[in-house]
């Protein structure tokens, strides 16, 4: 299993960063949705809920505030993903390479997972210090105290309290997270590419609606792996100083207090989104890959 052309991380890299443009393009009305749905005031005797559900939530944001409502707040996520992305290809298309002792050797599926897992240890040098401070940020606007005036001052405060170490708090879980479920990710898309392949057609050749499919499972095994890990970093990283000892007392807590389930908060919206999203993803990746192909063989 493995690509019949000659791996450019390079290439790879570009290509990455539009797929991760897609991604958001994607997945963020679903992600504005959930905000809208988990942030809205309860129902009581004087106020009805404001949406019943997703799609309630969606029909009435569109009503009211056009399609572009559902892309609210997307510039500074973009600023984030897309370089995030173009990390991760760069790290997957570096990981083929390495295993590849002549250019158009095809890798084992061994291979494939171990080149993916490079790919998530390269996104976790940028994503631990990123979602230390978005969770903290998310946390505090939802307690109503404002301790941080915006990314920045956070940074800064962290970095001055804490040093380098409190920027990087939950970098064991974001690897513990990342790694496995990029190996898993990449492997499943690459399988599902061979397997979705005619007989006697290249790899290359493949119709939209097939790699649509193929990323749209990729992105789902990839969360099911990654919410738990996901789930104990949230906790982990906005939790008070001295709360947890460790990793394995922020899993025992837990589970004593919430039970296996809260292992999987946030199933609903991530899961929604992961296949459109991902989709999305891996079809700008193949169509910016083709192109750069084309306009620049010799990258």
């Amino acid at each position: 299993m493995g690509e019949e052309t000659r791996v450019s991380p390079l290439k790879n890299f570009v290509a990455g960063g539009v797929g991760g443009a897609c991604l958001l393009l994607a997945g963020h009305p679903l992600d504005t949705i959930k905000v809208r749905l988990q942030t809205q005031p309860k129902a009581s005797c004087t106020q009805y809920v404001l949406y019943t559900g997703t799609y309630d939530c969606f029909r009435k944001t569109v009503s009211k505030e056009g399609i572009l409502g559902l892309y609210r707040g997307m510039g500074a996520p973009l600023a984030g993903v897309a370089p995030m992305m173009a990390i991760s290809f760069f790290g997957f298309g570096l990981g083929k390479q390495l295993q590849q002792t002549d250019p158009g050797q095809l890798l084992t599926p061994s291979q494939v997972f171990l080149a993916g897992c490079l790919a998530g240890v390269f996104t976790t040098v940028i994503v631990a210090p990123g979602e230390r401070i978005k969770c903290l940020l998310q946390v505090q606007a939802s307690s109503g105290q404002t301790r941080y005036s915006g990314p920045v001052d956070c940074a800064l405060r962290l970095y001055r309290e804490q040093g380098l170490r409190g920027v990087y708090k939950g970098t064991l879980l974001t690897l513990i997270r990342d790694v496995p479920s990029n190996g898993l990710y990449f492997l499943t898309y690459q399988y599902l590419k061979h397997f979705l392949t005619p007989e006697g057609q290249s790899v290359s050749q493949l119709s939209t609606p097939r790699i649509l499919l193929a990323g749209g499972v990729a992105g789902i095994l990839n969360w099911t792996i990654a919410l738990p890990p996901d789930v104990l970093k949230s906790n982990f990283q906005t939790a008070a100083e001295g709360k947890y000892r460790g990793l394995v007392d922020v899993l025992r807590t837990l589970l004593r207090e919430e039970g296996p389930r809260a292992l999987y908060k946030g199933f609903n919206p991530v899961f929604l989104r992961a296949f459109p999203a991902n989709a999305a993803c891996f079809l700008g990746f193949e169509v910016a890959l083709k192109g750069l192909n084309v306009i620049a063989p010799s990258w």
